[in-house]
């Protein structure tokens, strides 16, 4: 991989910020964005902008060619049997939401498990806590161990017979965890649950195949992986998603209406109601093109490549505990010893360097780790070993300045 002709690719790498080049480490909230996915979207709005399916005009149709033809680059990407099992949304929140009230509320009972982990995020939590209200069903968790993993052997004193439904995220977007959730899906099936695995920070730096997996739903979001905001996927297995209600209702997801009953169109767009987000469509499904020229298995040794040296050289800094297992995806959590993790973030962002600090959305892991908040460093495939030098002289000189006001 060429790093230094990725990054010219990312316009908005090309800038300073106080008086220094930019430092962006904050992929795990958002990726930046590649012209090619830019120029996507422009065109679409200034080409071929239409709603899509409905009309029989030329910019209809060219509108609704790049908008499935989207849709089949997700079910490539992801090695999905059939584009109908490949449902638009806003993006990951969305698409765990739509399991847990279609699916859970329907199929759950009072004395029914549950079983999620400690490391998840929100919207791998609340949707869960809401379902089990709902139903009378028990949530359980899965221990974690003492560097933030979990164990196949803890899996399976979890997960039992009266275990409907597992919820795991792919990889940690706090600790960096892969977490085995193909081994997992396995253990799930034995005991008759479905599994739903959150995808947020798999999909943009993992290859991911969901048929070898044998998840039975995957949801992830465009926005973390180069596409636009506001734009998801949920992926089904076709059978469960076939026997699903759809969630939200009105235009587009209809197939006849009359006064006291509607029938639904079939699978994808049953569940998409509404006009849906053609654009972000468009801009994902370049944004695809642009991750598969390069190829996830070098985006994933590279990132692998760049998470080592990152610990190896934060490793160096006195007084810095890092989160997290030894080996993990590409990003790094911490805390300075006696500095709040937003006045780290402060005084690196007086550097030009861009990181995240407070829960990341994972208050119970917080409590976990006992601390309230933490700072995080979060690489993608246009971050270099540069950045990460950068990143510890930064750290250096919060410890200094710090330590001088002290």
């Amino acid at each position: 991989m060429d790093i230094n002709a990725i990054k010219e690719q990312f316009p908005v790498l090309n800038q300073e910020i106080n008086g220094h080049p930019l430092v962006y480490l904050d992929s795990s909230a958002t990726a930046q964005k590649p012209l090619s996915v830019i120029e996507a979207v422009n065109d679409y709005y200034r080409q071929d902008n239409s709603n899509v399916h409905r009309g029989v005009h030329t910019l209809g149709s060219r509108a609704t060619d790049k908008y499935e033809g989207a849709r089949e680059k997700v079910r490539r990407f992801i090695h999905a049997e059939s584009s109908a099992e490949i449902i638009f949304n806003r993006g990951t929140t969305t698409g765990i939401n739509t399991v847990a009230t279609s699916y859970a509320r329907h199929h759950l009972t009072a004395g029914d498990e549950i079983v999620i982990t400690p490391m998840e995020h929100h919207s791998n939590i609340i949707p869960w806590q809401q379902a089990a209200k709902a139903t009378n069903a028990t949530l359980k968790y899965i221990p974690l161990q003492s560097d933030g993993t979990i164990t196949l052997e803890d899996v399976r004193k979890t997960v039992t017979k009266n275990t409907k439904i597992v919820a795991i995220t792919h990889v940690s977007n706090v600790l960096g965890t892969v977490n085995p959730v193909k081994e997992v899906a396995k253990i799930a099936h034995e005991n008759g649950a479905i599994i739903l695995v959150d995808g947020a920070q798999g999909a943009p730096h993992i290859k991911v195949d969901v048929k070898d997996m044998d998840c039975d739903f995957y949801a992830f979001s465009g926005h973390k992986m180069c596409g636009p905001t506001g734009i998801g996927v949920l992926y089904g297995k076709r059978e469960l998603l076939e026997s699903m209600e759809p969630v939200e209702f009105g235009g587009e997801m209809i197939d006849f209406v009359n006064l006291y009953d509607s029938t639904w169109k079939e699978l994808p767009w049953k569940f998409e109601g509404g006009t849906p987000v053609i654009a972000g469509a468009i801009g994902l499904g370049a944004a695809i093109d642009f991750l598969n020229e390069i190829g996830m298995d070098k985006v994933a040794n590279y990132e692998h490549e760049l998470a080592d040296y990152a610990i190896e050289r934060m490793n160096t800094i006195d007084d810095i505990e890092i989160y997290g297992p030894e080996k993990r995806a590409a990003l790094v959590t911490f805390n300075l010893k006696g500095v709040h993790p937003h006045d780290t973030a402060t005084v690196l962002d007086a550097e030009g360097i861009a990181v995240r600090a407070g829960h990341h959305c994972a208050q119970p892991l917080m409590k976990w780790l006992d601390v309230t908040a933490t700072a995080r460093a979060s690489f993608y495939l246009y971050n270099t070993k540069e950045d990460v030098d950068i990143l510890v002289d930064g750290l250096l000189k919060t410890k200094e300045f710090f330590g001088n006001v002290f």
